[in-house]
């Protein structure tokens, strides 16, 4: 096992203890580690859990679909700026060659 894996499923596995510990199923921690799928990203939902302690599990699942669209609006933002370093890039170059 890889040192990644090892703390993905490390990280994974306080999670769901963070979930049990608030009074909700293992399976729901399961699938929120599956949903976020970092470790950073469940850091920062167990952060939540033990800071908040939300008391359904609406709370939970409302946290975590925020930290997904937080995720993918940042990827959204660097594959825009990729992009746009591309294109300025294109401006400053051209496209080949002049010819006269």
């Amino acid at each position: 096992m890889t040192e990644n894996r090892r703390e993905w499923t490390r990280t994974k596995d306080e999670l769901v203890s963070a979930v049990r510990q608030l009074g909700f199923p293992e399976e729901l921690g399961e699938q929120i580690a599956k949903e976020l799928g970092s470790p950073k990203a469940m850091n920062r939902m167990i952060s939540y859990l033990y800071n908040v302690k939300p008391r359904t599990a609406e709370l939970i699942v409302d946290e975590m679909l925020a930290i997904c669209s937080e995720i993918a609006a940042w990827r959204d933002k660097k594959v825009s700026e990729e992009a746009n370093a591309r294109y300025n890039e294109l401006l400053d170059r051209g496209l080949g060659a002049e010819e006269d």
